[in-house]
């Protein structure tokens, strides 16, 4: 099969008629086997009728996954992998603002270029400048930073992978913001990046808030710390508490010396339980202790984790 369309859903029973007549006119103008698969995130409207629908008229081609309640994207995604079979894997959103007929270059970038997963870009778009354009260039510019994947805008819905990279990832919680990320940490680092129109949202309403952009930085510094540290968290809390440790007891040896120091020439000083540096310095002391512990801990659960030698094979001979 060439082509597995991802297409996640939460309440779009207006879109869903036109958007499946666009892909199936797509899928085949070119001349593509393909399968459609929509993941139905608990939608309260009438979306799975529309979706049952479909499927009867074409049972071959449409798949269907719904959720009893809303999970939210990423694990709508996760569950969309899973059941795709294309070599390439295509995930748009449902709402029509993603156009079907930048399918076939997707497909070509993939397919010919060797890309690993080529991103969208929607370099003009028709959100609220305010509320929606000016947080996603900020956003956009950290992720460019922590990740070092030169993306415009990683959080593009419409996206094309080889099914060697969907099947390889695991996307959790809300990390469909970061699928470039998390491929390449599997090692998948051929990533490229296509400029694709953005359309205006012709039913219903965003189904997402402000605060997905404060979840978004929350999200980047976990992966960063997992992809950095989750296989040795001692390196980090190891590092951070002994240095800790050691300014602590530095400055407890420094504020002891004066104290005496005060004493053997009769100058008047504070008692240690008064001095707020004492107390300082012991606070920095035990919590660096109580870090190193945690890096301690951290090592025995890696040992007992299951997945503490998965390790992905590019091939053998």
């Amino acid at each position: 099969m060439d082509i597995s369309v991802i297409i996640p859903l939460y309440n779009e029973q207006e879109s869903l008629p036109s958007l499946y007549e666009w892909l199936v006119r797509v899928m085949q103008t070119n001349g593509y086997s393909y399968e459609l698969v929509f993941v139905d995130d608990g939608s309260t409207d009438s979306s799975w009728d529309v979706i049952t629908r479909l499927q009867h008229q074409a049972p071959e081609t449409v798949h269907a996954i719904r959720f009893r309640r809303n999970y939210g994207k990423s694990a709508a995604l996760h569950c969309g992998f899973q059941a795709a079979n294309g070599d390439v894997v295509i995930t748009m959103d449902a709402d029509l603002q993603d156009s079907p007929d930048e399918i076939p270059e997707l497909y070509r970038m993939i397919t010919q270029e060797g890309y690993d997963l080529v991103s969208g870009w929607k370099k003009k778009r028709y959100d609220n400048t305010l509320t929606k354009n000016l947080p996603s260039k900020l956003f956009n510019a950290t992720a460019r930073r922590v990740t070092g994947i030169q993306l415009h805008d990683m959080n593009c819905g419409l996206k094309a992978y080889r099914k060697e990279v969907v099947k390889n990832i695991e996307v959790f919680s809300e990390m469909h913001r970061y699928i470039p990320y998390l491929a390449k940490n599997a090692g998948f680092t051929k990533i490229g990046e296509k400029v694709v129109q953005h359309r205006k949202r012709e039913y219903g309403v965003s189904k997402f808030g402000l605060n997905r952009f404060v979840n978004g930085y929350l999200d980047l510094m976990t992966l960063w710390f997992l992809n950095r540290f989750g296989k040795q968290p001692m390196h980090f809390f190891g590092l951070v508490g002994s240095l800790m440790f050691m300014i602590g007891m530095i400055a407890v040896i420094v504020v002891a010396a004066m104290k005496l120091h005060a004493l053997a020439n009769g100058i008047h000083a504070m008692l240690l339980g008064t001095n707020p540096y004492f107390h300082i310095a012991i606070l920095m002391m035990v919590l660096g202790c109580m870090l190193f512990l945690a890096g301690f801990l951290g090592e025995l659960i890696i040992r007992n984790s299951q997945t503490r030698n998965d390790y992905l094979i590019r091939e053998q001979l």
